[in-house]
């Protein structure tokens, strides 16, 4: 398995690191290192992430690192990562398909 991230779910990503770098540029890349780590390891065990609570019925997953929800979806031999969110931020239209 490959992990992909989706152009809006890099520039999500990269967002988050920018807001913690501001105040705590060691706590950015603690979190980075956890978020690989947690992301590599979907690569071996694709089906390790949790079912997303909000949306049970579809066949999107999440891992979370943090205060961060990393939602992906497991396409052919790609976990493509389609969404990162802080998790006080509430689904409201279900988490976007993969590219």
């Amino acid at each position: 398995m490959t992990v992909v991230f989706s152009p809006s779910a890099r520039a999500q990503f990269l967002a988050a690191l920018a807001h913690i770098r501001r105040d705590r540029p060691d706590a950015a890349r603690r979190f980075r290192d956890r978020a690989e780590e947690a992301l590599r390891r979907l690569e071996t065990f694709p089906a390790s992430g949790r079912i997303v609570p909000e949306f049970p019925d579809l066949p999107h997953r999440e891992v979370i690192v943090g205060s961060y929800r990393f939602f992906y979806r497991v396409v052919g031999e790609t976990v493509w990562i389609i969404a990162v969110w802080h998790c006080a931020q509430l689904p409201d239209h279900g988490v976007p398909d993969p590219p």
